[in-house]
């Protein structure tokens, strides 16, 4: 499947039927008078965010998105029929941006939540609408309003609670295949991973988690260097940063500083974000030439962040590192539990 997360649209909401000028023509009724129906309303485009989607990719090709026109209205004062409401589904982090302004319309971020994005134009009204004392038999109705008309930018923001970055080739997606049932590409070259990976990890409980995969970022990520750029707004919406780093390096320092760069570039917030760090492919160390624990506790007075020594491909260490996750995520909730309540 192909992941596209942005894209530009226009939509258009129904014009509004006509409305027309009749009389009434029965044999019984001599005084016949107006009887010209109002028109029905257009139809309005509505989006809804929907779980089963992950991917804007039906978006690529089809830009314009059109509801449906009102019907014209009747004789014997008959409202004519409503168009049909275009329902757009889109999946659930998707923002909807005005491409003109740019001004944000809106966010939407759980199942099921809808947005009317462009309403329908008004339906006209009939010759019947305008009868009075002083106009007995009206000869003029209205026509119907155009529906609204709006380009459209279509941002998708991943909805997953923990993000794991790093350096291209850190094991992330290593990481969330050994912690979930994703099966991203692995190799051993830099940048296998080109769109971002998500995996449902399961906590003790039971409850499911989800993980995202961030593609590889690189020293410029945040100017638009490598793939970073276009990926670094899918760990915006997450509560932890899984920060790898591979254990070989022959600077881990550096590479720790490169992503808190890009990060602090970035903005929004992220650098600021709780973050874990985890030394990966301790496995693949010459524990001789490399002391692993006195790099983790340069790090962790770096980065005033736990710091954890695993090996995603043999699992060594994971199950710590996932625990202390589970424990910030307990304490973000129960924070966020208190404000609520107060």
């Amino acid at each position: 499947m192909q992941f596209i997360d942005q894209v530009e649209i226009e939509v258009e909401a129904g014009k509004g039927g006509d409305g027309i000028v009749a009389f009434r023509r029965e044999k019984y009724v001599p005084a016949g008078g107006p009887s010209g129906g109002n028109g029905g309303r257009g139809g309005s485009v509505i989006f809804q965010a929907v779980e089963n989607l992950q991917t804007l990719l039906d978006f690529k090709y089809n830009h314009l998105f059109k509801a449906e026109n009102g019907g014209r209205g009747g004789p014997n004062n008959r409202t004519g029929a409503s168009g049909k409401d275009l329902i757009i589904e889109v999946p659930c982090g998707t923002m909807i941006y005005d491409a003109e302004t740019d001004e944000i319309i809106g966010d939407l971020i759980e199942p099921e939540q809808t947005l009317v994005i462009a309403e329908g134009g008004k339906g006209g009204l009939g010759n019947q609408y305008f009868l009075s004392n002083r106009n007995r038999a009206p000869e003029y109705a209205l026509p119907g309003l155009e529906g609204e008309r709006k380009m459209l930018r279509l941002e998708l923001k991943l909805l997953a609670e923990v993000g794991i970055i790093g350096l291209p080739n850190a094991g992330k997606s290593t990481l969330i295949s050994s912690l979930s049932a994703a099966r991203p590409k692995i190799a051993d070259y830099p940048f296998t991973t080109l769109v971002p990976n998500l995996g449902v990890v399961r906590k003790p409980t039971g409850d499911g988690t989800v993980f995202a995969d961030i593609p590889g970022l690189i020293e410029g990520a945040a100017q638009g260097a490598g793939l970073g750029h276009d990926f670094l707004r899918h760990i915006e919406r997450t509560r932890v940063l899984l920060h790898l780093i591979d254990a070989t390096s022959d600077d881990v320092i550096r590479d720790y500083n490169t992503i808190q760069q890009e990060l602090q570039a970035y903005g929004r917030g992220l650098a600021e974000r709780p973050q874990i760090l985890a030394l990966n492919k301790i496995d693949a160390v010459d524990r001789e030439e490399v002391d692993l624990e006195a790099l983790a506790t340069q790090l962790n007075h770096l980065a005033y962040a736990p710091v954890f020594l695993i090996s995603a491909v043999t699992r060594i260490g994971l199950e710590p590192m996932l625990q202390e996750v589970w424990n910030i995520i307990d304490q973000i909730n129960a924070i966020a539990a208190e404000q609520v309540l107060s």
